[in-house]
């Protein structure tokens, strides 16, 4: 803070700290691109930094944007409604009244003229009022879509991972929660924790930006190597989880496998110098779903397969059968 400045406020303090600890990985990269341009920080890109990436009412406040435009939306529709009704009763009298005067013997014809002319005057006003309301429903319409369209980016976006595009670890366990659900009606279910080797070696040798690079380079892998309904979440840290519903033992360690070589083929490169880094190896646990599994006994199962393949030796994959039943139990 003394050699970036700003002055020493909450926010300024509350960024510090989360750039230090590093569990906001996209406002350590934003620190470094101000820094790195700017020399410092001022107050202005300290309330920035802070409302973009800690703010924890943010959500809740576009929430509440959302909201009121809904309710605002809601009283439009009862105006156009009202109007709509307005305008039918209106019509509807007009026509009881020309019908009773028909009804009446001996009418001139002027009397008949002045009769149709009311009509043909009550219709084109109908007419032009149910265009007007048509013109205003397909604008209420359009609001109502851009409203539902905002609503899921903010959900996506709490449920988002933003370093890897992955879910989190609160969309992951409520995923969970479904799969199990389903699962117990019948089918099969298996999970995959996947840990990468020597992660905090690697983050403390190169710095934090070529850290988040490997964490990155493992989500685009997971993403290549699975069916479209596997379910991928970031937990924190350096640990991923997969979701395979239809999946049994033996699929889930194929496709386990399969992340593990391709990591193995993939070398990385750090950016800024072109230098290359090395091969980058993951440890995956897969657990199977069993009857009387809950999501916290599946996901703890695969989650002691990973440490069991950490202690193996790391770079590879051990399920639930091919471990101890002490380990897996």
């Amino acid at each position: 803070m003394r050699d970036y400045g700003p002055s020493a406020t909450p926010r300024a303090y509350a960024v510090w700290y989360a750039y230090v600890s590093a569990e906001v990985p996209l406002l350590n990269d934003a620190v470094k691109r101000l820094t790195a341009e700017k020399g410092q920080l001022n107050e202005f890109d300290i309330d920035q930094l802070y409302e973009s990436y800690l703010d924890s009412n943010r959500h809740a406040a576009d929430a509440g944007i959302v909201s009121e435009t809904v309710l605002a939306e809601l009283a439009q529709v009862s105006e156009i409604l009202d109007l709509s009704l307005g305008s039918t009763q209106q019509y509807g009298e007009s026509l009881s009244s020309l019908s009773h005067d028909l009804a009446q013997a001996q009418l001139s014809r002027v009397r008949l003229a002045e009769m149709v002319a009311s009509l043909a005057a009550a219709t084109r006003k109908v007419v032009a009022d149910n265009r007007t309301l048509e013109a205003r429903i397909r604008e209420s319409r359009s609001e109502v879509e851009l409203l539902r369209e905002k609503l899921e980016a903010t959900r996506t976006e709490s449920l988002t991972d933003p370093l890897s595009g992955l879910s989190n670890r609160k969309h992951f366990e409520e995923m969970m929660r479904t799969a199990v659900m389903e699962v117990s009606r019948g089918g099969t279910l298996s999970v995959v924790v996947v840990d990468i080797d020597y992660f905090k070696r690697f983050n403390d040798q190169y710095g934090h930006l070529t850290g988040d690079q490997v964490l990155r380079l493992v989500a685009v892998v997971m993403r290549e190597s699975v069916q479209p309904n596997a379910r991928l979440a970031r937990f924190g840290g350096e640990e991923f989880g997969i979701i395979l519903p239809g999946a049994n033992r033996l699929d889930a360690i194929q496709i386990a496998e399969t992340i593990r070589v391709n990591m193995i083929g993939r070398e990385l490169v750090k950016r800024s110098s072109g230098e290359s880094l090395g091969k980058v190896t993951v440890s995956l646990g897969v657990a199977e779903h069993r009857s009387g599994d809950t999501p916290a006994s599946l996901l703890e199962r695969a989650d002691l397969c990973m440490f069991a393949a950490k202690r193996a030796g790391r770079n590879r994959v051990m399920d639930d059968a091919s471990i101890l039943p002490s380990q897996a139990a």
